[in-house]
């Protein structure tokens, strides 16, 4: 079956709009609060979420194509300049990859799209790696 992931709108639709990608990172949040593998990355995060959970859907939704809120709110994107401050290294990058996978495997989500998003995502995640 062909896809169009990519191409203009095509990816935002797939991942359900801006309701399905804010289901998609609650889900992500909540593993991240979860899964022992995560702690590390969970710790380097604000105790309440709530803020990191917007950002995360709105670039998200920038990212796969759909609309530009996320610039509206919080301003230029520039991944590697905004995780700086952390380091994140081999194990940190896999640990986020992981709560992602999982998240999106929860989401109805064709197994298409999901290979497809994790394909795509693991490029800002090596791109904001900065040690190991």
């Amino acid at each position: 079956m062909q896809h169009n992931f990519g191409q203009k709108d095509a990816s935002f639709q797939a991942a359900g709009q801006f309701p399905g990608i804010e289901k998609l990172v609650h889900r992500f949040y909540d593993l991240m609060e979860t899964l022992p593998e995560a702690q590390k990355i969970r710790d380097m995060h604000p105790k309440d979420l709530t803020t990191s959970r917007e950002k995360l859907t709105h670039f998200l939704c920038l990212w796969l194509g759909g609309p530009e809120v996320y610039r509206e709110k919080f301003g230029p994107t520039n991944i590697p300049r905004a995780h700086a401050h952390l380091k994140i290294g081999i194990a940190e990058r896999d640990a986020w990859l992981l709560c992602m996978k999982k998240a999106a495997a929860d989401q109805a989500y064709p197994k298409q799209f999901q290979t497809y998003l994790l394909t795509q995502l693991s490029v800002p995640a090596e791109r904001v790696r900065n040690s190991d």
